[in-house]
């Protein structure tokens, strides 16, 4: 059953084309990594809750950081989390999985959802139940082609790769005609290891370089 309502991406996301993913082992983390992403050009984040503490940090920094980028909650599988990532101002939702209490609790909290799935029927199912985009992951298994063999049954479906996405790739999803990429690994690196925030930055700008429209974030 086709959609009667679809909410958006975030303006700054959808003009980034680029979302960040940031996995870590524990929120107190994300801070100086946030303002290195953001100082870099970049506008849209995803934070993991499989990093422990990661809803009770959001308000703080969405606080320190919400007026420079967006912060999109992923790997969401519980509807009690995605209403409580709403609840403190979360941007976007991202989900590994498809499924209908997740969607139908987007829906009620007002917020854009972007679910996980591979196969069409997955896909599908996100899509017509209102989803702002899906997300192929994992998407190395596919490769960017999987664009228009998607858009042959389903015309306007948008995709969001995520999933063994690196530069090279990232430029061809967009090329192929992705909505955005997902990237985590590739662009973070070590940084939340103590790795260098300079070469985060590095990352980052080539990142934002094939990525952002030409209108900008």
């Amino acid at each position: 059953m086709a959609a009667t309502h679809r909410l958006s991406l975030p303006e700054r996301t959808a003009a980034a084309r680029l979302i960040v993913v940031i996995r870590g082992e524990r929120a107190a983390q994300y801070a100086p990594v946030l303002d290195t992403l953001a100082s870099a050009g970049i506008r849209s984040v995803e934070l993991t809750l499989s990093t422990p503490g990661t809803l009770e940090e959001l308000p703080a920094l969405l606080a320190q950081f919400g007026e420079r980028m967006d912060i999109g909650i992923g790997t969401v599988t519980d509807p009690a989390d995605l209403r409580t990532a709403a609840e403190h101002g979360a941007h976007y939702i991202v989900t590994p999985i498809t499924r209908t209490d997740l969607l139908d609790a987007a829906a009620g909290a007002g917020i854009a959802i972007v679910p996980g799935g591979l196969t069409p029927s997955e896909l599908h199912a996100g899509w017509s139940a209102g989803a702002a985009a899906v997300k192929v992951f994992p998407a190395s298994v596919v490769g960017p082609g999987y664009v228009k063999d998607l858009r042959g049954p389903f015309p306007g479906i948008r995709v969001i790769p995520s999933g063994g996405v690196d530069l090279e790739a990232a430029a061809a999803w967009l090329q192929a005609g992705a909505e955005a990429v997902s990237v985590g690994g590739p662009l973070v690196g070590d940084a939340l290891k103590g790795g260098s925030l300079e070469a985060l930055a590095e990352r980052a700008a080539q990142f934002v370089g094939i990525t952002t429209r030409e209108a900008g974030a």
